[in-house]
């Protein structure tokens, strides 16, 4: 059963998924985080998302994950977001091979996965974007808070998320619709309180991102 704890790194969190019997497919859901991946002896780099990932767990395969707060783990990797952006890249395709190998046999060693990431030093600036986007502000708004210009904002985006404000700000919208009607809030007050224009507009908005409907992500059928 897939389970998860907060890290001791600010704002990670470590995750596990033990081996399956038999091939399953898995729905991954866009939340502006990017991951670092412990899966058959390799490291790999989840890339942010801008739409479901779909993928296939092979038999016998466990995962462990340490997800980065978003836009964290750029600044560790040194590769802007946009380039690893909707992949799946082994780690030593980012950092040199000695030093990748160095950090695997520690993990075969039965060293913890949060050690990987002992050098990360969050960007402030990055993190202050993350919560005005995810606050609802505006492009414009945003910018200003940072004393940033609109351009700037949006290079800035890219290289620490991925994509563009207005993208991120979607995906961290619906996620938080997502969890607010998973605990049974109405999907019409969800919408409502979280800006949509309507049911529709936010049931629009997640099959837009997810490519599946509100109804199959949260369980249950709303008529209220």
């Amino acid at each position: 059963m897939y389970r998860e704890r907060p890290s001791v790194i600010p704002g990670a969190v470590v995750w596990h998924t033990p081996a399956v019997a038999a091939e399953t497919a898995r729905r991954v859901l866009p939340d502006g985080c990017m991951d670092l991946l412990w899966t058959s002896g390799r490291l790999v780099v989840a890339g942010p998302d801008s739409v479901a990932y779909q993928t296939t767990i092979t038999p016998g395969a466990d995962y462990t994950g340490l997800r980065f707060a978003p836009g964290d783990l750029p600044e560790l990797l040194g590769v802007p977001a946009g380039e690893l952006r909707d992949r799946r890249v082994p780690l030593d395709e980012v950092w040199t091979a000695g030093r990748v190998r160095a950090l695997e046999n520690r993990l075969r060693g039965g060293g913890g996965i949060e050690a990987v990431a002992a050098d990360l030093r969050p960007d402030p600036v990055v993190r202050a974007a993350v919560g005005l986007i995810g606050g609802g502000l505006g492009v414009a708004a945003a910018a200003g808070r940072l004393d940033l210009g609109e351009r700037r904002f949006h290079r800035l985006c890219l290289r620490a998320f991925g994509y563009g404000p207005k993208t991120l700000g979607r995906i961290l919208r619906m996620n938080r619709a997502l969890e607010r009607a998973r605990s049974g809030g109405a999907f019409a007050q969800v919408a409502h309180d979280e800006g949509y224009a309507d049911q529709a507009h936010l049931a629009r908005e997640v099959r837009a991102l997810t490519g599946v409907t509100l109804t199959d992500l949260v369980g249950r059928t709303d008529r209220r």
